[in-house]
């Protein structure tokens, strides 16, 4: 009860200039005018399990807040090149919202396998195993009730570190084997978000797990991400069919729209003739990481820029692969943390992952994991400031 009130209390007074995590946030936070979160919106009880808000935060002022329905980021407060902090996560005010939401994976952590399955299908063992379809003819991110519309347990060891736990059951949503997952986001030094995935079976089955958050590095309310500059360390991209399940082969990235091997604006090209942008609307692809170096010993996947704010998200992944969307089927249906719309294109996103269809695609890294063995990948996602 403890923990919870001290939850509670940090989330009600960061909206003024008083901080829980020391002097040079409480600096730093004078500069914030970002818009407060409710917490009580955020206890509640859904399939007989309680959901919070539980508040990360570092010594310099930036803040995660993640809900543990659907290990959902809620609001993330970095600073921009004036030094004042900006939410750059697309966020509801409620667990309400998110479970009535016509987009359901707004921040959510994703499971048992992100992205799509043809035809909710896939054969594993000589067995072939049905998923519940829920993106036209194919599964998508799990299935009818993936990971993200579960309540996981969490457990918040220090201000900077929260870890959820969930056991899938043998069967749930058509995958075999239980599963147990552990999802730990913490919040690093040097103002990163970093995410550290781990999972183990009693069956062969398959795993993808990733995070989908939705970023606007100008903020949240601040239009469009089209000028954003994008850089993807990737030489080839997997093209798709029109219901966005990859073709199998890799196609390379030069002299195409798919190309951001040098900063350039999401813009761009989006609008270019060209098929693959035509069968996503725009971006909704993965793209095949080249293995170049960066930061904490992993790939460098993305960076990307805010033209207005200035603020740069730099991604490192041990994942061979980075699936950028780049907001293409944003409807303004959902009402957002602070009243704002989710407009078309007004967010993107960049999931960590192994390829979308690899159960039913053998040339593919595999996604298969055995019992004995562990599943584990690390993504950070790290912000600075581009003067």
């Amino acid at each position: 009860m403890q923990h919870l009130l001290k939850i509670m209390f940090c989330s009600a007074v960061f909206a003024g200039t008083v901080s829980c995590a020391g002097n040079e946030a409480q600096k730093n936070n004078e500069n914030n005018d970002t818009v407060s979160v409710d917490t009580a919106k955020f206890s509640t009880t859904i399939d007989g399990k309680q959901t919070h808000l539980y508040t990360l935060k570092n010594n310099n002022g930036m803040r995660l807040d993640i809900t543990n329905y659907g290990g959902r980021f809620v609001r993330l407060l970095v600073p921009d090149k004036n030094g004042k902090f900006v939410d750059v996560n697309l966020g509801m005010e409620s667990v309400d919202a998110y479970v009535n939401s016509a987009e359901p994976y707004f921040g959510a952590t994703i499971g048992r396998y992100g992205n799509r399955i043809a035809k909710g299908k896939f054969t594993l063992d000589g067995k072939e195993y049905s998923l519940f379809l829920n993106n036209g003819p194919n599964t998508l991110h799990g299935g009818k009730k993936g990971f993200q519309a579960v309540v996981w347990d969490a457990v918040q060891p220090n201000d900077s570190t929260l870890e959820l736990s969930y056991t899938s059951p043998d069967m749930e949503e058509g995958y075999p084997g239980e599963l147990k997952v552990k999802v730990v986001y913490s919040l690093t030094a040097d103002n990163a978000v970093k995410m550290e995935y781990k999972a183990q079976t009693n069956k062969n089955t398959v795993v993808n797990l990733t995070n989908h958050a939705f970023f606007n590095l100008n903020g949240v309310g601040s239009g469009d991400i089209l000028q954003h500059t994008l850089q993807l360390y990737a030489n080839e991209y997997t093209p798709v069919d029109s219901t966005l399940i990859p073709t199998g082969k890799l196609a390379s990235v030069s002299n195409t729209p798919f190309d951001f091997l040098k900063p350039t604006t999401i813009g761009a090209r989006i609008n270019d003739e060209h098929e693959q942008l035509k069968n996503g609307k725009g971006y909704d692809h993965n793209f095949v990481l080249n293995g170049t170096k960066g930061a904490y010993g992993l790939t460098h996947a993305a960076t990307v820029t805010g033209d207005k704010s200035g603020i740069t998200m730099d991604v490192y992944t041990q994942e061979p692969g980075i699936q950028f969307y780049s907001g293409n089927f944003m409807q303004s249906k959902n009402v957002m943390l602070g009243g704002y719309k989710d407009d078309l294109r007004t967010s993107f996103a960049l999931e960590t992952q192994h390829f979308p269809d690899s159960p039913n695609q053998p040339s593919f890294p595999s996604t298969v994991l055995k019992p004995g063995d562990t599943y584990h990948t690390i993504s950070y996602y790290k912000f600075s400031v581009k003067k």
